[in-house]
């Protein structure tokens, strides 16, 4: 027997040691010599179940299609759910008629939030041209009811308030009443104008009328809610709610026209983000180890300095009077500021978190060098495949495609919304029950001598449309992993082909990116669609406990609070790191063509191998990005501001500042879209230095330098890990 051995930081097993507790690493292949040509399709059940599901969204597609109608978004809808000019029982009626604004501008936010106003509305073939109100007329005794002007009266389809009154059900004082407060006919209107095909106050959209003309036959209104309002009152009202609306559309003209008059400076500048981030990358090959290094220096420098600026407080409180006295609690928090025994447990606590940085810096020295050399690589990568920093493109239009695609069948089903019509029934004692549902086209065929009536009660959607709703969203979440799993397949395969080309550049393959990606779209579909539907099944778990803690907002007991809590911290961070192990389970998948689950497995034992070589690489990695990222948006927007508000005198020489309403608009407009591009960028960045990570531990598990067995790595990482490769002439 051998002796006993275990694998660590990735040196290969010898003949006759035991299997390693954490996966057993790739054994040599000659023939290996990076991305292998001959692979076959991955996981194709998923890849099936993947094209089924897209079967089923085009049907959903389809039904939301036949049974919506989104122009009831856009044009105005009556209480029916009919579009004014559109529908064909309201054809020759265009604008929309409110029964009573008030209930519309009490809460403009509500009413604009959610574009409805809890009131009747109706389609109207004009918007009334005076100002009439029925209610307060007959109500205040102004005139009789034998002498009202029923032609005036603004009521609801169908409804004769004059027939009803004299031989109808609303006979009588009290029935009047009801004609108001059952909501058939309008209990007051004003002059209006149309706007957007609805009918306004024209004191509020002409602007050659003015509130006195609009109450200019009325002093006060009443309404049927026991509500009053003059002139006065009325415009307050109309104009707080106005307001909104008209400030939103002019604060949008205005940002329009300042779009318009910098649209070239806005683009030069996001021309200048692109060239800032390819620049940064670049440079990292160079920089990288300085960052590092002078970053490292400085947390040593700064948690030195707050020790001996604890020391000195702590010295300098010596025999001052109270100094030396115990901690007490106290609300006064600058007391403690005074005390002795503070500045004592600050200094324990920088002096603790000093030696561990120190101690953790020397232990993992190594690594961190480890660290900067392959994002030295990645930079080198990328400069050498300058076709990948376009790459992020294509995933970012396939998810917006993706993205439009779900918002048209999600507006096509909200809108699918059925016309439900209830019995009204005035002798309950005779089928049918009075307020059942019941079907317009075959009532009069059941019930043909009854004296009940089949009426229209509401629009509303479907039972069925919340759960094709939840399988829309759920395509979404599937369909938007997909492709960002894509993007990194190709990605990972194309960096891939770099690091196992043994001669730089001469080795790398002819269009390695082109080359990933058919194999990623030919072999690796239904890999990609596995671990995208992981990642889609956790975010719509995650999408129904915000569902139900919204719904049990203010109703839960401290128990439900707490457990809703727990869920969702656990499924955030359980999306985390399928994340993490999607993404090395991609690099493996665009290496060895290996099915989902064994790529996964194998990444996470290579990892798991290597476990701080991994922490200390990705915390570096990301710190390194964020300061590129920072670093790019931070000087783009510094920059935009200077210049916009024309502090950059030698620049504005040559090119003129334009005249701006709001000089926050280009420069909101750059900062955002420079962190999108930085963010692009930095991902493909991200994504070499991953690849090669990986690529870097399977060469230090697959070779051991011989002439046999060379390393494929550079030879300032084989400096580092003290490796080299041994030639047959040496």
């Amino acid at each position: 027997m051998g002796k006993k051995g275990k694998v660590e930081d990735g040196q290969a097993l010898t003949e006759g040691e035991e299997k390693p507790k954490y996966g057993t690493p790739k054994k040599f292949d000659p023939t290996f010599k990076g991305p292998i040509a001959k692979r076959s399709c991955t996981d194709v059940i998923c890849c099936i179940i993947f094209i089924a599901f897209l079967v089923g969204m085009g049907v959903v597609g389809y039904f939301a299609y036949r049974d919506g109608d989104p122009l009831s978004l856009v044009y105005p809808t009556d209480s029916r759910g009919q579009i004014c000019g559109v529908s064909e029982a309201v054809k020759d009626k265009p604008y929309l008629m409110f029964f009573d604004l008030l209930s519309c501008v009490a809460s403009p936010y509500t009413t604009l939030l959610e574009f409805k106003c809890p009131t009747t509305q109706i389609c109207v073939t004009a918007c009334p041209n005076e100002t009439f109100a029925p209610y307060s007329q007959l109500f205040l005794g102004a005139v009789s009811p034998s002498l009202v002007d029923w032609d005036k009266f603004i009521c609801d389809y169908g409804f004769n308030p004059q027939s009803e009154y004299t031989t109808g059900s609303y006979q009588g004082t009290d029935g009047l009443a009801a004609i108001f407060s059952d909501d058939k006919c309008a209990s007051y209107y004003l002059e209006s104008t149309a706007y957007a095909s609805r009918c306004l106050p024209s004191f509020l959209v002409d602007s050659a009328s003015d509130v006195a003309s609009a109450f200019s036959s009325q002093e006060t209104i009443n309404t049927a809610n026991g509500e009053s309002f003059n002139s006065s009152t009325a415009y307050q009202l109309f104009s707080n709610a106005a307001s909104l609306v008209l400030t939103f559309t002019s604060l949008v003209e205005i940002i329009f026209e300042d779009v318009v008059a910098s649209w070239y400076l806005i683009v030069g500048g996001l021309g200048i983000a692109m060239l800032l981030s390819l620049l940064f990358i670049i440079l990292m090959r160079w920089l990288a180890g300085i960052i590092v290094w002078l970053t490292l220096l400085g947390l040593h420098v700064l948690l030195g300095l707050g020790l001996y600026s604890c020391w000195q407080q702590y010295t300098s409180l010596a025999g001052v009077d109270g100094a030396d006295a115990a901690l007490t609690f106290t609300s006064d928090l600058s007391s403690y500021l005074r005390l002795q025994q503070t500045w004592l447990i600050f200094g324990i606590i920088l002096a603790v978190l000093l030696a561990i940085l120190l101690l953790t810096t020397l232990c993992l020295c190594n690594r961190i060098r480890i660290a900067i050399s392959l994002i030295k690589e990645g930079s080198r990568a990328v400069g050498k495949m300058m076709s990948t920093l376009l790459w992020p493109l294509f995933p970012y239009i396939l998810q917006a495609g993706f993205f439009a695609i779900w918002a048209t069948i999600a507006v096509f089903l909200a809108t699918s919304h059925q016309a439900v019509y209830t019995v009204s029934n005035d002798n309950d004692t005779v089928p049918p029950a009075n307020n059942d549902s019941c079907d317009i086209t075959t009532f009069a065929t059941e019930f043909p001598n009854t004296t009940a009536v089949c009426t229209f009660q509401s629009y509303a959607l479907a039972d069925y449309v919340l759960y094709l709703q939840i399988y829309n969203l759920f395509g979404l979440f599937w369909l938007v992993n997909f492709a960002i799993a894509l993007g990194q397949v190709t990605l990972a395969g194309a960096f891939a082909s770099y690091y196992w080309a043994f001669t730089k550049p001469q080795d790398i393959p002819a269009f390695p990116l082109i080359k990933s990606f058919y194999r990623a779209i030919r072999y690796h579909l239904g890999s990609i669609a596995f671990g995208s539907l992981i990642i889609a099944l956790i975010q719509i778990v995650r999408t129904m406990l915000e569902y139900v803690e919204a719904k049990l907002k203010g109703k839960e007991n401290q128990v439900v609070k707490f457990l809703l809590k727990c869920l969702k911290c656990c499924f955030w961070c359980l999306e985390k790191f399928m994340r993490f192990l999607n993404k090395n389970a991609y690099i493996l998948i665009a290496v060895y063509g290996e099915n989902f689950c064994t790529s996964a497995k194998n990444a996470f034992f290579l990892l798991l191998r290597n476990i701080a070589r991994v922490a200390v690489i990705n915390k570096l990695t990301d710190f390194l990005i964020f300061l590129g990222e920072l670093f790019v948006v931070g000087a783009l927007a510094v920059t935009s501001f200077f210049y916009f508000t024309n502090q950059i005198t030698w620049v504005s020489n040559y090119i003129t500042v334009p005249s701006l309403n709001y000089y926050w608009v280009p420069i909101i407009i750059i900062t955002i879209g420079t962190y999108f591009i930085a963010k692009c960028f930095f991902s493909v960045y991200d994504m070499a230095i991953d690849t090669l990570f990986l690529c870097f531990l399977e060469d230090l598990e697959r070779h051991d330098g011989s002439p046999e067995k060379p390393y494929y790595m550079s030879k300032e990482l084989m400096g580092i890990v003290g490796k080299q490769n041994k030639f047959k002439d040496e």
